[in-house]
C-alpha cells in the first residue's frame, strides 16, 4: 500500500505553481490494490514541463496550436522544488518533461541539480531522437539521468517516421534506446498514442522493442482531442482498437512487462482491465494547459453514477459526438 509520505497533494503548497495539479484517480491509500502489474509510481515522481519546443510534427500532438504560447515551469520553481526535496526527501523521483526536453542545452546541468537535490531518480520524457547520438546519452547517464520515458508512434521506421513527420526519427530513438540498454541501472519506458493510424501497429510495437532487456513498462494512451470534436479524425472506435489492444497487452505480459493503459474504457478490458492505470505524476506546466485541455469534458460514461471504478474516465465529448454513448457496449463494475 503506498505511503501517505508521498501523498502529493500535500505538496501543492510546496510547489507554489500556477498550473500544478496532482495526477492521481485512485485515492493514494488504494493504490497497492493491483501491485505488480504496473509500476504504480505515480505517487513517487513529480513532473516539471521545462521546454515547449520540439523537432517532431506528430500528427496527434496534443499543443500543437499553443505551443508557441506556453511557458515553461521556472528556474524558481525547480530550485523551490529542490530545497523542498532535500529538507523533507517528499519525493523519490523527479520528471522532466516538455514538447522536447532534450532541445534544453542545460539539461545535464539541471539533471545534476536534482540528484544533488535528494532525488533518487530523474527521467525524462522525450522522442528519443537525440539519444542516438550516444555521445549525448552517454552525457546524460553521467549526469544522473536513469530513466527514459520514450515515445513509440510506429512499429517500424515507415510508421514511426509517417506519424512524427520527420525521416530518420525511428533510427535515431532506436539507436538511442538500445545504446542505453547497455546500463545496468537503467530503465526504459515507452508511451504510444492510440489513433486510427496507429492502433493496428499496437502489437508490433511490442515485437519491436522485444530485444531491449531494460525496457520495463510499455504504456498506450487513447488519443483525445483537447476540444469537443475531432478535426483529424484521429480518435478510434473503442471496439476496433479492443482486439489489437488485448493482444498487445498480453504480448508485453508475456515478455514480463509492465502495462498501462490510458483513457479506454475499463469494462472493455474485462479480467485484462487491471491495466487501465489513468494516475499521473504531480503535473507542473503552465496554467493555459489546462484550459484546453478541459476541453476533452472526460467522465461521460452513461454509467459514470452506478460504475465502482476509481481508474475509469469515462468518454469524452468528441468521441460520443462523433460515435455516441455507446451505453449498451459499456457494463458498470461492480464493487468489491
Amino acid at each position: 500500500m503506498a505511503s501517505s509520505k508521498h501523498d502529493p497533494r500535500a505538496a501543492i503548497d510546496v510547489v507554489q505553481a500556477p498550473g500544478t495539479r496532482v495526477g492521481l484517480t485512485t485515492p493514494v491509500e488504494q493504490l497497492g490494490r493491483v501491485k505488480g502489474l504496473s509500476l504504480r509510481d505515480h505517487e513517487r515522481y513529480i513532473s516539471l514541463t521545462m521546454e515547449f519546443r520540439c523537432n517532431l510534427k506528430c500528427v496527434h500532438c496534443m499543443i500543437e496550436g499553443t505551443m508557441d504560447k506556453l511557458a515553461p515551469t521556472s528556474d524558481e520553481t525547480l530550485d523551490r522544488v529542490c530545497r523542498d526535496q532535500e529538507d523533507t526527501g517528499r519525493w523519490d523521483g523527479l520528471v522532466l518533461t516538455g514538447s522536447e526536453i532534450t532541445l534544453r542545452r542545460d539539461l545535464p546541468e539541471i539533471a545534476k541539480t536534482a540528484k544533488a537535490a535528494g532525488f533518487k531518480h530523474v527521467r525524462i520524457q522525450t522522442h528519443g531522437m537525440h539519444l542516438g547520438r550516444t555521445d549525448y546519452a552517454d552525457r546524460l547517464v553521467d549526469a544522473g539521468i536513469d530513466e527514459y520515458f520514450v515515445s513509440i508512434a510506429g512499429s517500424d521506421a515507415e510508421s514511426h517516421d509517417r506519424i512524427t513527420q520527420v525521416q530518420g526519427a525511428w533510427d535515431k530513438m532506436m539507436r538511442g534506446m538500445e545504446h542505453l540498454d547497455q546500463y545496468d541501472h537503467i530503465k526504459l519506458i515507452t508511451n504510444s498514442v492510440v489513433t486510427t493510424q496507429s492502433y493496428k501497429l499496437l502489437p508490433g510495437m511490442v515485437d519491436a522493442l522485444g530485444h531491449l532487456k531494460r525496457l520495463v513498462q510499455m504504456e498506450f494512451w487513447n488519443f483525445f482531442p483537447m476540444a469537443e470534436n475531432d478535426p483529424k479524425d484521429l480518435a478510434a472506435r473503442h471496439s476496433d482498437i479492443l482486439p489489437y489492444l488485448r493482444k498487445t497487452i498480453l504480448k508485453c505480459r508475456e515478455l514480463g512487462r509492465f502495462v498501462e493503459v490510458k483513457n479506454f474504457p475499463e469494462c472493455m478490458l474485462q479480467e485484462l482491465g487491471d491495466a487501465v492505470v489513468n494516475a499521473q505524476p504531480m503535473l507542473v506546466i503552465d496554467p493555459d494547459f489546462w484550459t484546453e485541455f478541459d476541453r476533452n469534458g472526460f467522465y461521460q460514461c452513461p454509467h459514470q453514477a452506478t460504475c465502482a471504478s476509481t481508474e475509469c474516465l469515462g468518454l469524452t465529448t468528441a468521441y460520443i459526438g462523433k460515435f455516441g454513448n455507446e451505453a449498451d457496449m459499456l457494463k458498470p463494475i461492480s464493487g468489491t
